[in-house]
């Protein structure tokens, strides 16, 4: 069906069309959870708190954003990231870790970590017999010898030491000492320095008075000098620390001390090495 127009044109007849219905304003559309929150941060508030979150910086954040430029971040996926929970409010931690294991425990309840004790004990004959058994007592540094005799009094206070010296027998410059002296009144326990066998034991015609040897391996010797009486034989061993003879003064002495010497090879060294 056509109408005719007022000007003589033609044009095609429809159905009436439907009213339009005005939208009632006053209806309440959904509101955005944190519209309110992000209006009243500025955009500058907001480009530093994504900037501090993803680990660029606050700094940095102010700085593109003062600049305007666009910013752009790539998040590891093992770093943390925040999720929201179900009703939109309080930002959850979420992470790409495994979770681990719950462990609980009563309260005050104790909690002891053991482990294995470690007991160490010192050998200073195991030292020695390692030291001179991997070389000749000829080859031993001092550094290494240290510490490896042990004192052959209980209290060991200097008399004379080793080397040259002016002889208190004749009075002579360049008396070469053979060993240490040490002060030790007559009858004084004189120990063993360390394990070894009895080579000598009896008198020294020159000058040593009663003397005992003792042989500990590997070249290395020590001897005991102007004793007053002596406990020990030859061929028997004795243990270090062991009481083995008393001091004197007996030989070229002048008056009651221990002349105590170390021989290495056959050839005498400074004792204070070895001690």
């Amino acid at each position: 069906m056509t109408m005719q127009t007022s000007r003589g044109r033609r044009r095609a007849a429809s159905p009436p069309s439907a009213p339009r219905v005005v939208e009632d304003a006053a209806v309440e559309r959904p509101r955005d959870l944190h519209r309110d929150a992000r209006r009243r941060r500025g955009p500058l508030r907001q480009v530093t708190e994504f900037a501090a979150a993803s680990g660029i910086g606050q700094k940095a954040g102010i700085a593109l954003a003062a600049t305007g430029l666009v910013l752009t971040v790539t998040v590891p996926a093992t770093s943390p990231v925040m999720a929201t929970d179900a009703s939109g409010n309080a930002p959850l931690a979420a992470s790409s870790v495994s979770p681990q294991p719950q462990i609980s425990a009563d309260v005050g309840a104790q909690i002891d970590f053991s482990r294995s004790a470690v007991v160490t004990q010192a050998d200073p004959d195991g030292k020695l017999k390692q030291l001179l058994s991997a070389q000749s007592a000829g080859s031993v540094t001092r550094a290494a010898s240290a510490g490896t005799l042990a004192a052959p009094l209980a209290s060991l206070v200097t008399a004379s030491p080793f080397g040259y010296r002016v002889s208190p027998i004749t009075g002579g410059s360049g008396d070469f000492h053979r060993g240490q002296d040490f002060v030790a009144q007559c009858g004084t326990s004189v120990l063993a320095a360390a394990t070894g066998t009895v080579t000598f034991a009896g008198w020294h015609q020159f000058g040593g008075g009663n003397r005992v040897v003792i042989d500990h391996g590997n070249g290395l010797e020590t001897t005991y000098n102007h004793l007053s009486s002596f406990n020990v034989k030859v061929g028997q061993t004795v243990s270090r620390g062991e009481v083995v003879a008393l001091s004197g003064t007996t030989g070229a002495s002048t008056g009651c001390h221990l002349h105590f010497e170390v021989q290495v090879n056959g050839e005498v060294v400074d004792p204070m090495g070895w001690l």
